[in-house]
Formats: structure tokens, sequence, C-alpha cells
């Protein structure tokens, strides 16, 4: 072996990058190709309709994987389970109106600011510790979005900002209390609970503004629901294994990721505010990741997936 590469394997030997996180970026990432997707439907499709078809097929999905894991969908805090459903409708709804109200990389530099809120919220209601290295990350996230915000920050529309302000505070209430039902509920139920209670309330919005989908609003609903799904199930997940103020801090890899997304979908070239704003963003995420050791979270193996059928399930 060459001096570099065993300065490399003492290097990953010492440090790991913890499971959480890679959960919390594949979900960041699985996020923002929703986010793009919400975009490119909004002008075609009315935004009750958008979260009514997001949360009936993902129900639909939800289901048989629960099914397929051979647990019961019902859970056992049911009353919180439905408490975490209503606020992930409340956040979901007010986010999808902000994409469909402001440019990509606003929605998504304010929804950023959900783990500032969540971290908070954890220390206040559910005694975790905010650590200094999620206190800089943290730190780093807020300073990259203002500077992307920079640009941008003035003329938005304020119905859309006022949205996007309420899906951040429903948001980071029901980050929490994922984090606490992850303590007994299998991570797929949990999931399963979301699109459970928002097929219902969402329904009369839908029915209010329908519109027929065409071939191509069919095939963009159906990538919704796909990409939400496997962002919802990585964050439970990542959220079952971490505390709530690290992992979260990890969602602000959605705004280097709307940057990304602009450029391919829609042309539009990142200002230099944009790439300073993303190397914080990025700086903060990866000094979070790196972890001594194994990070031990409040759910053990079998809560964690360790059913009737493989984790991929």
């Amino acid at each position: 072996m060459t001096a570099a590469g065993a300065v490399c394997a003492r290097y990953s030997a010492r440090v790991k990058i913890s499971r959480g996180v890679l959960y919390m970026t594949a979900s960041a990432f699985s996020f923002s190709g929703m986010a793009v997707l919400v975009k490119l439907a909004s002008p075609r499709l009315p935004t009750g309709e958008i979260v009514f078809a997001r949360a009936l097929f993902t129900t639909v999905i939800s289901y048989a994987m629960v099914r397929r894991a051979g647990l019961s969908p019902w859970g056992n805090q049911r009353a919180s389970l439905m408490l975490r459903g209503l606020l992930g409708f409340a956040g979901l709804a007010a986010y999808y109106v902000a994409l469909a109200r402001l440019p990509l990389a606003d929605a998504a530099t304010l929804q950023s600011a959900v783990p500032l809120l969540t971290a908070v919220l954890a220390w206040w209601l559910i005694d975790e510790p905010i650590g200094w290295p999620t206190v800089f990350a943290i730190a780093c996230g807020v300073a990259g979005v203002a500077l992307v915000m920079r640009p941008s920050g003035t003329g938005l529309d304020p119905i859309g900002v006022t949205a996007s302000l309420i899906g951040v505070a429903c948001s980071g209430f029901a980050y929490v209390t994922v984090r606490k039902l992850a303590r007994t509920e299998h991570p797929l139920v949990i999931v399963l609970y979301f699109p459970l209670i928002a097929t219902p309330l969402s329904l009369p919005w839908m029915l209010a503004s329908f519109e027929v989908p065409d071939a191509l609003d069919w095939l963009m609903l159906i990538g919704l629901a796909a990409t939400t799904q496997a962002g919802q199930v990585f964050l439970t997940m990542g959220l079952a294994v971490e505390s709530a103020g690290r992992a979260t801090s990890v969602n602000y890899l959605q705004v280097a990721f709307a940057m990304m997304w602009q450029l391919v979908a829609f042309g539009e070239l990142p200002t230099p505010w944009t790439i300073g704003g993303a190397a914080l963003i990025c700086g903060g995420t990866l000094l979070v990741a790196q972890v001594n050791g194994q990070v031990n979270g409040p759910v053990n193996e079998e809560m964690m997936g360790r059913s009737r059928t493989p984790p991929e399930a």
C-alpha cells in the first residue's frame, strides 16, 4: 500500500459518514426532483389537483410497502400518527403553493429554514441537545441561504412567501413529531399516515378546480409521487437514527440541488451569490456528516426494517 493509501485508510477508519446523514442526503435529492416536477406541472394543473394526486398515489405505494413488510398499517400511537399526517399535509400544501408562485431557487431556500426551526423545537419539546457542529452547520446554511436570496430578495410574491413560511412552521413541527414517533413506530407506518391523512383533506381542494390531465401531466404526476415517496422514506429513516437538528441540517443540500435543477430544467445559470451560498451550504453539510464512530439512534435494528422482508421492500 502506498503512503497516500495508508493515510486514506487511517482517515476512513477514524471518520465515518453517519448512516442518518446519508439517508437525509438521499431524501434531499428526491425532494429536489419533486420540486422541479411541481414547478413544471403548476402552469398546467391546479395546485389542489397536484397535492391530491401526490397524496393518492403515495397512499397506494405506502400501503403496499407496509403490507409487503408484514406490518400493521395502523401503528401504536394513532393520535400522534394522525397529527404527523395533518402537519405533513399542511406543510406539503403550503410548499406546493410556494413552488407555484416563486422561482424554484427562492422556494427551496425559504424551505431550508426548516432545520433551524426543527433543531430549536426538538430542544424545546423533546430535550434534544444541539451540539456545536450542528450549530455551525446551521449557521453555514443560514449564511448560504442569505447569499442565495440576496439577488432576488425583493419583489417576491407575498402570497408565495407567506405560504412558504407557513410550510416551514408545519414541517418543523412534523419533523419533531417524526423524531418522537420513530422510537416506537416503524418508518414505513409513519410514512403511510402522511398521505393517508392528506388524501381526504385535499379532495375538496382538488374538486373545486379539477382539470383533466393529459398524457404528459400523468407522467409528471407519477414522477412527482415517486420522488416524494422516496424522499419521505429516506427522511423518516434518517430521523429515526439521527438527532433532529443534525439530520435536518442536511436538508440544506436541497438548495444546492435546486440550483442544479434550475440550470438543467430551466436553463438559468447560477449567479456568483448562488455559487457562494451553495458552497457554504455544502460545507456545513459535509461538516455535520463527518462523525467519529457509528451514530447511535433511539431505534433498534428491528424497528429499522428487520421484519419479514428485507429493508428495501
